[in-house]
């Protein structure tokens, strides 16, 4: 809480309020409800008597947190831990001020009450009043437990919601043998989670120290040791249930008795590692195949493995679903239900109808040569011509696009010839009266 110094002040209008309770508690400095308060706050505040008795020093008292701090009917009146050099006592004809210093500081987040009971002089009206005001946060976050969830990914859980301000400054160091040492290359936080990706796989079932050092609380409060530290096991991929795979009971059973010193066993071990990697990542096939779970740039290997024909840019929910429909695209190719449908996926867009295509052709009897002359198709053009007709005006893009979908799935020897949409509307021209000139400017509709 900061104080502020205005440059001036200006007061519209005063309301004269006529007070019913005497005396008054008033000019609260913490103010009630107040948060976030500096810990080495002063707690300020004035008893007013509105009436003409003034107010009675000496019936005035102030508790902080259920101790007396001021008692005016005592000498010294300002108690014991209350009394630091910025602590004071002011009293006018109707007022009576008292600011107490406290010698202890408030601790961080504590809710801090303050009791005030005083009087009018001669007792005939009494205040007794409590509120409370919140102090600020100077609590370090801790850093409670950390858990590996993936061969990459390790998550840190903190006490209270936390900023990660220097993505660089998380170490994981490993605490057993053999290890494969892992470096933190990004940390992202998400409430009271930061997630740590790592440069490598982290080595099974061995145990990790991760550090957290650029991490703060919402409130700037960084993180300190020894809460800044956690232990972790690395992760081991579920294998599957009636899978084992262990190369160390697959060594004859001389060379293991051998093994005096260990040696074999932890180069062994070395080997298991590299075999329980390369296991876990033929696990991960299903989920590559796996249209609703493989990753983007699979997602595009699968659509051109189908030979996807549509040159358009997907975001990754579009590029599965067309993944999923494809092959039904190619069944109903060469049909009218399938470039239906297929303007549908990809544009939301209902068509209206597949028409044959009508040229204007001579008419005998009507035509006029050079002035409706116009050369139709022949009878094999217009007998396999169609056109394609939709209730919505389209943009640029939209008849680009339907018209590359239609150029595909239409029948190899159709033509496709227009694209109808509706046209715009109208504008009639009313009358303007002293503007409008009859057999001129006249048009009925």
């Amino acid at each position: 809480m900061a104080a502020v110094e205005l440059p001036a002040l200006y007061v519209d209008n005063v309301a004269a309020i006529v007070a019913v309770d005497r005396p008054l508690l008033l000019n609260r400095d913490p103010g009630p409800g107040e948060t976030g308060v500096p810990l080495e706050w002063l707690v300020a505040l004035e008893v007013l008597d509105p009436g003409l008795d003034g107010v009675d020093r000496t019936a005035t008292k102030v508790w902080v947190d259920g101790v007396l701090a001021f008692d005016g009917s005592v000498a010294p009146e300002l108690q014991p831990g209350f009394d630091a050099p910025r602590a004071e006592i002011a009293e006018s004809a109707d007022t009576l001020r008292v600011v107490l210093d406290p010698a202890m500081t408030f601790a961080s987040e504590a809710t801090v009450a303050v009791r005030v009971v005083s009087a009018t002089n001669g007792g005939a009206h009494a205040l007794d009043e409590t509120y409370s005001f919140t102090a600020e946060d100077r609590t370090a976050p801790k850093l409670v437990a950390a858990q590996a969830t993936a061969q990459r990914v390790v998550q840190l859980g903190f006490d209270e919601e936390v900023l990660v301000t220097d993505p660089t400054a998380f170490y994981v160091v490993p605490v057993g043998l053999p290890a494969v040492p892992v470096v933190p290359v990004s940390a992202t936080a998400q409430g009271t989670v930061v997630t740590l990706v790592l440069d490598t796989e982290m080595t099974p079932d061995v145990a990790y120290q991760v550090t957290a050092a650029g991490v703060t609380d919402l409130r700037d409060n960084p993180v300190l040791p020894p809460d800044d530290a956690a232990m972790f096991t690395g992760f081991r991929p579920p294998p599957p249930a009636a899978r084992r795979f262990d190369l160390w009971p697959m060594l004859p059973r001389h060379n293991r008795r051998a093994d005096a010193t260990g040696d074999l066993y932890r180069f062994i071990a070395c080997l298991q590692e590299v075999a329980d990697l390369l296991l876990a990542e033929a696990d991960r096939y299903p989920d590559i195949f796996d249209l609703e779970r493989a990753p983007e740039p699979f997602l595009d290997l699968v659509l051109r493995d189908l030979g996807n024909p549509f040159p358009f840019d997907l975001d990754v929910l579009g590029k599965r679903r067309l993944a999923s429909v494809l092959v039904e695209m190619y069944r109903q190719k060469g049909t009218a239900v399938g470039i239906e449908n297929a303007i549908r996926f990809f544009l939301g867009i209902d068509i209206t109808a597949i028409t044959a295509f009508t040229g204007t052709t001579l008419v005998l009897g009507e035509s006029e040569l050079g002035i409706d002359w116009e050369l139709g198709p022949s009878d094999r053009f217009a007998r396999y011509a169609f056109n394609v007709e939709v209730d919505e005006p389209l943009t640029v893009t939209q008849r680009t696009q339907i018209r590359a979908i239609v150029d595909y799935l239409k029948p190899a020897h159709t033509h496709f010839v227009d694209l109808l949409e509706p046209g715009v509307p109208p504008v009639f021209e009313h009358w303007e009266l002293g503007i409008s000139e009859l057999g001129w400017t006249t048009d009925l509709h």
